[in-house]
């Protein structure tokens, strides 16, 4: 299956670059570009792309708001790539709806992974995002005072696989740590995302800190 990608970026280089290294891959195709936020929320709604590549400071509307509006109408998921590699990018960009954060310093193999992880209906929530995260609830001295559902909603062992969701563990190393086969994870995750109505293991993993099932410094 081809995976159609929408490049969002004010710089026109930069679109360009991102146009010619990734439409290289055999899996991947490049549905479109735009030059700011309201492109490409227009754009992704044209295009219906898999995964929106989206750029954070841009004019007219920022990838942030682009993204919200994009997740929201569930046009496509949303890669979010940015120079700027700051705490609170991370956390907007995540509790916007995106489905995965990276820097522009990547490598063309590790943004080509990206898209596919993100375009197969995962979420890249990588050990430094993860890292990001814990620093940010840190900051705000732990849970962000929505409802604790998780204790009425879960199974004790479900709890537990969405606590190491949230510590950045991929289905596989859940698996090990709990000693089951990694479909039996996938199979805990689905229903984790069904019961609390979240989309993917990343805003799984919001919700784990925003509820306070695991806070900073924990473990």
């Amino acid at each position: 299956m081809t995976i159609r990608v929408l490049i969002a970026d004010d710089q026109a280089m930069v679109r360009e670059g991102f146009s010619v290294l990734l439409g290289a891959r055999p899996d991947i195709d490049i549905a479109g570009e735009a030059a700011d936020g309201r492109d490409a929320v227009e754009r992704a709604a044209a295009l219906r792309p898999d995964v929106v590549l989206m750029d954070v400071r841009m004019p007219v509307m920022s990838g942030l708001e682009a993204t919200r509006l994009i997740t929201a109408a569930g046009t496509a998921r949303v890669l979010v790539l940015t120079t700027f590699d700051l705490d609170e990018y991370v956390y907007e960009a995540l509790r916007s709806g995106a489905s995965g954060f990276m820097l522009k310093s990547a490598t063309g193999d590790a943004l080509a992974e990206a898209v596919r992880v993100v375009a197969g209906g995962e979420a890249l929530l990588a050990p430094s995002v993860t890292r990001r995260l814990l620093s940010h609830f840190a900051r705000l001295g732990g849970a962000g005072g929505r409802p604790l559902k998780v204790v009425e909603e879960l199974t004790e062992r479900e709890t537990e696989v969405l606590a190491l969701v949230a510590g950045g563990l991929s289905n596989a190393e859940i698996g090990a740590r709990l000693v089951v086969a990694e479909q039996t994870v996938k199979t805990h995750v689905s229903r984790i995302l069904t019961k609390l109505g979240l989309r993917d293991r990343t805003q799984a993993a919001v919700y784990a800190y925003e509820t306070g099932l695991v806070r900073p410094g924990a473990g």
